[in-house]
């Protein structure tokens, strides 16, 4: 069973502007899903990473991917 996602699909231009500064949520590609991980970006910023970007390389050395059971998804990235 995979994951339920909406329907949208970001590119990367258009997940780049959810980079959490002046108002925009935060949003991370991992593994394609896009998440809103608001509640752990600061101006945009979780430790020394962006939102609003493909993270899944620096998220998985960091986390199991079952850490981000508990965040919204906000739709997948496209290619």
């Amino acid at each position: 069973m995979g994951i339920n996602y909406p329907e949208r699909t970001f590119t990367r231009a258009e997940l780049s502007r959810y980079n959490g500064l002046n108002g925009m949520p935060a949003y991370v590609a991992v593994n394609g899903v896009i998440y809103d991980l608001t509640p752990v970006f600061s101006q945009g910023m979780h430790f020394n990473h962006l939102a609003g970007q493909d993270l899944t390389g620096a998220f998985l050395r960091q986390h199991i991917p079952a850490a981000l059971s508990g965040y919204q998804v906000a739709g997948r990235l496209g290619e």
